[in-house]
């Protein structure tokens, strides 16, 4: 699973030609904005009769409403037409508003730029449900978590160029803007030719009719958004994420300024060490998840921006006293490298926790609806960053807190959500669980994931060889797993909450507790006519000796009544292991005499219901764990 880089997509024509569109567009609005921007704030070459605080507020306002007004037409559209011929025609509008713009700048006109600066808003929520709503139809599974980190890094690289580019070229008046004017139209004209050569994607909706009212659109996408609780939650927490991003990029030029003590060259490195923290952040995701969508990482994720968000208040909790710092003063200062380091890191973290967002969102979300889906995601994160502007001026101008003390608040905000979404989807909390057990205590190899089918009602066997083995399979499933287990183990203290929140089912024998064993089956069977996974370990019972014993007819019983596909795995290596019966005496555990040791996951060829007996399965299972107990 390891064996193919994300960077390979890029030698592809499936995702190159949409990738260096999506990042030309992104640079571009970006060269607009600060440009237009610049012009009216730094350089005073265009007036527009408001002041500059308004003025910034205007021009916000402006760009941000598209999001709230269009973003349910945005997500209709994508579903409906051909994405790639949907691209042409977006990235083609943006040459006119180009063009638009271009004579707004050398005519030094603020209504017009400001118009553009709304169609621009326009184009982007437009193209926003096509940019993530076609990356699981051109990228395989195990490319989606890689696909996402490279579109998020590009775009993060894109807004740090186009903002450098946009301020910097409009430094002299008379030449930058007929320069701008130049980049912009150029820049949007090589986006529409590499929308050019995206290959056609089949319309995933082609009947749907579009409803053009915004309003009952835009409560019909949340409508829909709120029926799928796994989805809803994960699109608040990317809202949360642009809440949060909000809040640092909102405060970040006057913290420069006046707590800093920094210049014009301190605001340009913090806003690209962001940046770059966030890019690489998103492209580290492949190598950490295996190539899957490891939810598990979003809880790593949230931890790290609290710490190092926490850390940015204690590094400098009040103002510095300096002024006009350049780079080289700012990294000479007792707390310059300190606050470089906590940007970089929380940006990383920041990539860990918004990449696999997105893709649990694109692989969760209805096919048919999943471009709606996205612009509902859009409009959540425009009334979130709107939230976080309105919050900002709260605690700044209604409570009176500093710059360092709203970052402090932002931080601890950052961990009540994270807190409160984990425990309304356990699921989270538990993939990080198995990602860190994985990670940090084993090396993991896993062959054959693919044999499970992604959607569907399945049923897996596995060979049990330690207490951890529920945890190991779960960080290794792509799909939610529920899993049948000896209410012994069930009831181990501390696990015991555990396999609460993953929803695992108590079993016992028919001699212990008739009751139980009777629930346990009717809640499988529940599962499996829901089209969920089901994994049940056949022995009975944890291995004694390292082998595996008979497999039980229950499999059996399971599937006469729901004849599911069974799809066989073995776990290799775990014997022998701190968590397995060899490592007890006398009911103790001892210390392990293995630390990281290699284990491995192997998935064998489903095999239909009306093959799966209980001696098969065993054979199977026997066959792919070989001698590595």
């Amino acid at each position: 699973m390891s064996g193919h880089s994300q960077f390979g997509l890029l030698a592809q024509r499936r995702f190159l030609p949409f990738f260096l569109s999506q990042a030309l567009g992104s640079f571009n609005d970006n060269v607009f904005k600060q440009a237009f921007v610049a012009l009216v704030v730094f350089v005073g070459a265009i007036r527009t009769g408001v002041s500059d605080a308004n003025f910034s507020l205007l021009a916000g306002a402006l760009f941000i409403l598209p999001f709230f007004l269009f973003s349910a037409l945005g997500g209709q559209l994508a579903d409906k037409y051909d994405k790639a011929r949907l691209a042409r025609w977006i990235k083609g509008a943006e040459i006119l508003l180009m063009i638009g713009a271009a004579a707004g700048f050398l005519m030094k006109s603020a209504p017009i730029l400001l118009a553009i600066m709304f169609l621009m808003g326009l184009q982007s929520t437009l193209f926003g449900p096509l940019k993530y709503g076609i990356l699981p139809q051109v990228l395989k599974d195990e490319e989606l978590t890689g696909g996402n980190g490279l579109v998020e890094s590009a775009t993060m690289v894109a807004i740090l160029l186009g903002t450098l580019a946009g301020t910097t070229m409009v430094g002299d008046p008379e030449i930058g803007l007929m320069l701008t004017a130049a980049v912009v139209i150029a820049v949007a004209m090589a986006g529409w030719l590499a929308a050019l050569a995206m290959p056609a994607t089949a319309p995933v909706d082609a009947t749907l009719k579009v409803n053009w009212n915004p309003f009952t659109e835009t409560w019909r996408s949340l409508k829909f958004l709120a029926g799928n609780r796994t989805v809803f939650l994960s699109c608040l927490g990317i809202s949360w994420f642009w809440f949060y991003g909000s809040m640092y990029f909102l405060i970040l030029p006057v913290y420069v300024r006046d707590v800093i003590g920094g210049g014009a060259s301190v605001f340009t490195l913090m806003l690209a060490l962001f940046s770059i923290g966030t890019g690489i952040g998103a492209l580290l995701c492949e190598l950490l998840s295996r190539r899957k969508v490891e939810i598990g990482l979003v809880p790593f994720g949230s931890i790290g921006m609290t710490l190092f968000g926490l850390d940015l208040y204690f590094a400098l909790p009040q103002a510095s006293g300096l002024a006009e710092l350049s780079i080289a003063g700012f990294l000479a200062t007792p707390f310059g490298w300190r606050l470089t380091i906590d940007l970089v890191l929380m940006a990383i973290f920041s990539g860990f926790f918004i990449v696999p967002l997105f893709a649990l969102i694109q692989q969760r979300s209805a096919a048919s609806h999943r471009s709606r889906v996205i612009g509902a995601n859009n409009i959540l994160n425009a009334i979130f960053m709107v939230a976080a502007s309105l919050l900002a001026g709260l605690l700044m101008n209604g409570i009176g807190l500093s710059l360092p003390q709203v970052l402090l608040v932002t931080a601890l905000f950052n961990a009540v959500v994270a807190i409160y979404i984990y425990t309304l989807v356990p699921e989270f909390l538990l993939r990080f669980i198995a990602w860190i057990l994985v990670n940090v205590m084993y090396r993991l190899r896993i062959r054959g994931i693919d044999a499970i089918p992604d959607e569907g009602p399945v049923l897996l066997v596995c060979n049990h060889i330690s207490y951890v083995d529920a945890l190991v399979v779960m960080g290794s499933v792509p799909r939610p797993v529920r899993f049948v287990m000896y209410y012994k183990i069930f009831d181990m203290p501390v696990a015991k909450q555990v396999f609460r929140w993953a929803k695992a089912i108590p079993i016992a024998g028919a001699k212990e507790d008739p009751v139980l064993m009777e629930k346990a089956f009717e809640e499988v069977s529940r599962e499996l006519r829901d089209g969920n996974i089901v994994c049940i370990f056949p022995e009975g019972g944890l291995t004694r000796d390292g082998e595996i014993a008979p497999f039980r007819p229950g499999v059996e019983r399971i599937l006469e009544r729901d004849p599911v596909t069974v799809v066989p795995m073995a776990l290799q290596g775990l014997w022998g292991s701190v968590f397995s019966r060899q490592n007890q005496i006398l009911g103790r555990l001892k210390l392990p005499r293995r630390f990281w040791s290699r284990v491995g996951l192997v998935v064998g060829k489903p095999r239909p219901p009306q093959e799966a007996r209980a001696a098969t399965l065993e054979a199977d299972v026997r066959a792919l764990r070989g001698d590595q107990a």
